[in-house]
This record gives structure tokens, C-alpha cells and sequence, in this order.
């Protein structure tokens, strides 16, 4: 195999900031009913939930700063 770029390729630059396809974050799934034994698990599936949350909310944030959304 060639290291020759064959006529009409175009090598593209895959960075980060360049990548033209930036979905939205999604937002994590809550824990099913019943998911929470109650027993004061360590962490709950709630605490994890809440982290998930936390990092969905950062994630979405930078999402809309790059994407020039308000709100």
C-alpha cells in the first residue's frame, strides 16, 4: 500500500474543535422504579443518578457555548 494520497482524496483534520458533527448531550436515564433499596446504599443509585446530572449539565453547557445557544 501506498503512502501516496490518491488524486481527489482530501486529507481532513479531525479535531476536536473542527468536527462538524456535535450532537447535543443526552440526558442520563433515571433509576427505574423500585432501583433504590432504601437501605442507604453508598453510594444510591441516586447519588449516581445526581452525578450524571451533574456532569449532563456541564456536558450541555460547553454544547451550547460552542454552538453559540443561549440559555
Amino acid at each position: 500500500m501506498s503512502d501516496t494520497p490518491l488524486p481527489g482524496n482530501v486529507e481532513l483534520d479531525r479535531s476536536v474543535d473542527d468536527d462538524p458533527f456535535d450532537p447535543e448531550p443526552e440526558a442520563p436515564e433515571p433509576p427505574a422504579d423500585g432501583a433504590c433499596c432504601d437501605s442507604g446504599c453508598d453510594p444510591c443509585v441516586w447519588d449516581i443518578y445526581r452525578e450524571q446530572m451533574d456532569d449532563y449539565r456541564a456536558q450541555l453547557a460547553a454544547w451550547k457555548a460552542r454552538n453559540g445557544i443561549k440559555g
